[in-house]
């Protein structure tokens, strides 16, 4: 393991969630799960679909009523806090399927996610828009202010919905499938932009199909499935977990992945 990830790993939790859990009618999409998030990494989600990687994140993000189970971060109790006041704490999400306000431009796209989170209630409209200039050339979309959010490419889509959570200046992201649909060059600059959120100071939980980026930027990673946590660890030690592989990966596609994370 990296000396950086050793550093993550003994950070302070930030957030963590005991025995979560959400029913829909009689049914668990999130079954008694605990999850801790250390200061300064990147953890990784993942999980076959409908194995309640989004539900999680929407329950104790106060998206969703949770069931049971209680949320906390930097030690406070935040369980069954409105969305609103989980983003003024300091934490933001993304969403799997972008949702940007089309008849906008970038610019003011951003500006919106200004006037929220940790710095919102502070800040000016003339404000919120100096703000969205800086994220947004921060995530590389400078050229791309004044354009509709219609007009924008998948590529571009997904990082003015990073850009959005961004401007709500966070300690903590969510990122649900931020590179999900997006080609190989994509990828690769998407994962580099996760790790420049990262080293910037932000904690990140990041929600992915693409095994190539959790294993390229996730210290540690969280398996669900059914609703439950079967598989906690690195990368790696996922990787050749047999549960994680019968529910998930597969033995043909495991097996490639380890061949490409030993081979860097």
């Amino acid at each position: 393991m990296s000396e950086q990830t050793n550093q993550q790993n003994d950070g302070q939790v930030i957030f963590g969630v005991q025995r979560a859990t959400k029913h829909f009618g009689g049914l668990a999409a999130v079954d008694r799960v605990d999850v801790d998030i250390h200061q300064g990494e990147i953890l990784g989600l993942i999980g076959p679909n409908g194995a309640g990687k989004t539900t999680l994140v929407n329950i104790v993000t106060g998206m969703l009523p949770i069931t049971s189970g209680r949320v906390f971060y930097k030690g406070r109790e935040i369980t069954s806090w409105a969305p609103h006041r989980v983003g003024r704490l300091g934490i933001a999400r993304t969403f799997q399927i972008v949702k940007p306000f089309r008849n906008m431009t970038v610019k003011d796209n951003v500006a919106v996610g200004a006037m929220y989170g940790h710095g919102g209630a502070h800040r000016s409209a003339r404000q919120a828009l100096e703000k969205a200039e800086e994220v947004l050339e921060f995530v590389g979309l400078e050229d791309q202010m004044a354009r509709g959010a219609d007009q924008l490419t998948l590529g571009a889509l997904k990082r003015l919905e990073i850009a959005k959570a961004l401007a709500m200046e966070p300690e903590l992201l969510f990122l649900d499938e931020a590179m999900a649909g997006l080609n190989l060059r994509e990828i690769e600059s998407a994962m580099e932009l996760v790790r420049k959120i990262n080293q910037s100071g932000v904690t990140l939980l990041v929600i992915e199909h693409v095994m190539k980026a959790i294993v390229g930027v996730c210290s540690r990673v969280v398996v669900l499935d059914f609703g439950q946590k079967i598989a906690e660890g690195t990368p790696q030690e996922v990787m050749n977990n047999p549960k994680v592989i019968e529910a998930y990966l597969g033995e043909k596609f495991a097996r490639r992945l380890r061949e490409e994370a030993a081979h860097g």
